[in-house]
């Protein structure tokens, strides 16, 4: 990485951008080794707020008995309340275009505030049922509150909560753990409803872009669309109906293609890549699973070794190969 920074201050010093006496100014610099603690700063400050507003729930659910209902919901509010003051005390107002707090300690602020605003909503419907017997509602609810919330305050984080909570409104969860767990692989209708959403937010996306509006957003919409569409679909190919998600599968893998190089982004590459590749092997053996292959099991059984390693190297080749194009492009 410092030889390709080197490389990159060398042909501005050669195109006349970064005279003679600054490049011996920045290499002194970068000799001196120091290094910035910005990006460590901020996961603390993240993790502070996860382990703060997790800790209010862990004593709430330990104590509730002896708090009280009101008690906690009043605590609750007034926390909301200090949050949301000092972020609109330091906030510049709702701009279309990328608004930064000048301190990004705020911007943890903001977080905090919509995490204990989700509390507080998810806490009214479960003791007193605002919204009836629907419990989807609560997400619905959160949803709006946070992309609100998000286009104000210009915050990634926030805006990710809202997409989550839209898409548990939806019946579908998006973590790690229930990626696997997924009820959209036993229930076929949440294959279109996640279909219909990550198309959805792809739309919104090109209309934001096309509009400026809040264009930095793009990303996070990308990203949930991609991992939405690319669950839904593999979901649907074990679905007695898999032919209508070929086509969906192809137009996926080769839409967040163009945009991994549109936007020099090696994540949707690398998905594009994993979502296609088990599409495929879907396929492959729902093709295998048609045909009469007691003669020639022992070939399909030597050959799948050799086709997992070339894969592997396939993949790792491509993305390699990515990230020198986009280095080169960088430059």
């Amino acid at each position: 990485m410092e030889k390709q920074s080197e490389q990159a201050i060398e042909k501005l010093v050669q195109q006349g951008f970064v005279t003679e006496e600054q490049h011996t100014e920045i290499k002194n610099y970068t000799q001196l080794g120091i290094f910035s603690l910005h990006t460590e700063l901020l996961f603390l400050l993240y993790l502070s707020v996860l382990l703060f507003t997790g800790g209010v729930g862990t004593l709430i659910y330990k104590n509730i008995d002896s708090i009280g209902h009101m008690a906690i919901l009043a605590v609750n509010f007034v926390l909301i309340a200090v949050c949301f003051y000092f972020s609109f005390k330091k906030a510049k107002g709702f701009s279309k275009e990328e608004v930064l707090f000048e301190n990004p300690i705020y911007d943890y602020v903001v977080l905090t505030g919509s995490i204990l605003s989700c509390i507080f909503i998810g806490y009214l419907q479960f003791q007193y049922g605002i919204f009836g017997s629907d419990f989807s509602l609560v997400s619905l609810f959160s949803a709006v509150i946070c992309f609100g919330i998000a286009y104000y305050f210009d915050s990634r984080m926030v805006l990710s909560m809202a997409i989550t909570a839209l898409a548990a409104f939806v019946g579908i969860t998006l973590t790690p753990k229930t990626v696997f767990e997924n009820d959209i692989y036993s229930n076929p209708t949440l294959s279109y409803y996640g279909l219909a959403l990550g198309i959805l937010l792809i739309l919104w996306t090109v209309y934001s872009l096309h509009n400026n509006l809040k264009k930095h957003f793009h990303f996070v919409y990308y990203t949930f669309a991609q991992h939405l569409l690319g669950i839904s679909i593999i979901a649907g190919l074990l679905e007695e109906h898999w032919l209508f998600f070929v086509p969906l599968l192809l137009g996926a893998v080769y839409y967040f293609y163009r945009i991994s190089y549109q936007f020099s982004a090696t994540s949707f590459f690398v998905f594009s890549f994993i979502y296609g590749y088990i599409g495929v092997n879907i396929l492959l053996f729902k093709f295998i699973s048609f045909v009469d292959t007691s003669s020639i099991i022992e070939l399909i059984i030597m050959v799948s070794p050799i086709y997992v390693i070339g894969s592997i190297v396939l993949f790792i080749r491509l993305v390699r190969n990515f990230n020198k194009e986009k280095n080169a492009r960088l430059q």
